[in-house]
């Protein structure tokens, strides 16, 4: 990659979440191993971010790369309408496994975003399904993230996320305050008070309400107590309410748990799934859900669910998704993720000593420093890159969520370079 291809890319293509005005640098990636990314000057960096959490057992992973090698030579992809194949049943065959009994109809998208536009597809349909089309608006919290379309847009924050220039033409969902109680602090019950207030009020027109289990991921990394969870969903029996756990961000073992809704002991009634589903190796998601709801939305005129996205069940995709679900399978993340939490939580303890820090959290494979004052973007990522690590903060919050195959050395590397860029901002 030469300074060419860099003039290209800064002229001619658009990154996420950037300026065209006033872009952020971008730095050459041209291989990565492991848990590093090699830039093209040679520099490696050791990748606290798992490119935004999905490539949890690392980058070139033997047995995925076999996997993609193995099925690209058979077909790289066949349409799934009216066409079925070994690949997407093998998948379908470890999701149902490995998600609560009742989760067992699989619907296979695109993207995480897709997947929650799906499970909103569900609970609208579902709804008409039982003659009650009233019941078509959505419960959630503030401080949530869910993704960048447009349903799935409609259900982020509607001050403090990222879609508040699209207010007037997003749907006007119902929003209650954010849990207050901490993963490990003390349960407060007034918590749910305004949140029991809301169903009291609108149950009759709410269809479901989403959240993210346990961790609001890109709202706001806040980790909050199971018991909010838990009354959720027993508010959500109460009024007759479908609950979607959106486990884009926490599913596959990034809270110490399989699934976040597993801190809580509840089952939602349809969940979403993403990011860490391949491993990291390229966009699949999944939105599952119960017989019973899956034949009752079913019973609308259409008869049918009315989505099918063109490269839905993929092949190359479910094949490498397939192979990294056996590796988590074999148990190994869990132990992985319990000393990556106990380092975490012995490590970035420090910085809670720090004037500029505002809070320190972790919870299984994630750690965040909340700052005093949002950071300038450009300035901290280069401190990063010149410590030798990768991580992406945005706003107050800097945080990282490493693949779960991370050596202690190298998460020590990443722990001190953060306490030294973060205490250097006094």
């Amino acid at each position: 990659m030469n300074e060419d291809d860099l003039q290209f890319d800064r002229e001619h293509i658009w990154h996420p979440y950037t300026s065209l005005i006033e872009p952020l640098p971008c730095y050459p990636v041209v291989s990565a191993e492991g848990v590093r990314l090699t830039l093209s000057d040679g520099t490696q960096l050791i990748d606290g971010m798992s490119s935004w959490w999905s490539t949890i057992h690392g980058y070139n992973h033997p047995r995925l790369n076999q996997a993609a090698k193995d099925q690209i030579d058979k077909m790289s992809h066949v349409m799934f309408g009216g066409i079925t194949h070994p690949a997407a049943i093998d998948l379908c065959r470890r999701l149902v496994a490995m998600t609560a009994p009742s989760l067992d109809r699989v619907f296979l998208a695109d993207s995480g975003s897709v997947a929650v536009e799906v499970a909103i597809k569900m609970a609208l349909q579902y709804w008409v399904a039982k003659d009650a089309p009233q019941k078509n608006r959505l419960m959630t919290v503030e401080h949530g993230y869910h993704g960048d379309t447009f349903a799935a847009m409609s259900v982020c924050d509607p001050v403090n996320g990222m879609h508040d220039l699209f207010s007037g033409v997003l749907t006007q969902q119902l929003f209650a305050p954010a849990p207050q109680s901490t993963y490990h602090g003390d349960w407060q019950s007034s918590d749910l008070d305004a949140l029991k207030e809301i169903f009291e009020k609108n149950h009759q027109q709410v269809a479901a309400m989403i959240i993210e289990p346990i961790v609001q991921g890109a709202g706001g990394m806040r980790i909050y107590h199971p018991n909010y969870l838990k009354g959720v969903r027993a508010l959500c029996d109460q009024y007759d309410v479908l609950l979607i756990c959106d486990e884009i961000a926490t599913g596959f073992g990034r809270t110490g748990k399989l699934f976040g809704y597993e801190h809580a002991n509840i089952v939602p009634d349809i969940i979403c799934l993403g990011k860490a589903i391949t491993g990291g190796y390229m966009t699949l998601a999944a939105t599952i859900t119960s017989q019973a709801i899956g034949e009752q939305i079913c019973k609308t005129k259409a008869g049918v669910f009315m989505h099918g996205p063109t490269f839905m069940a993929n092949p190359l995709a479910c094949a490498v998704a397939s192979e990294s679900l056996a590796i988590l399978q074999q148990g190994d993340w869990q132990k992985q993720v319990c000393h990556i939490e106990q380092q975490l939580i012995k490590e970035l303890a420090p910085l809670k000593d720090s004037k500029v820090v505002a809070d320190v959290r972790v919870l299984g494979a994630i750690g965040v420093i909340e700052l005093v004052n949002a950071v300038h973007m450009i300035s901290i990522q280069q401190a990063f890159v010149d410590e030798g690590v990768w991580v992406r903060p945005f706003g107050k919050l800097v945080y990282i969520m490493p693949a779960y195959t991370m050596c202690p050395t190298d998460l020590s590397t990443l722990t001190r370079a953060i306490f030294r860029v973060v205490t250097q901002l006094i």
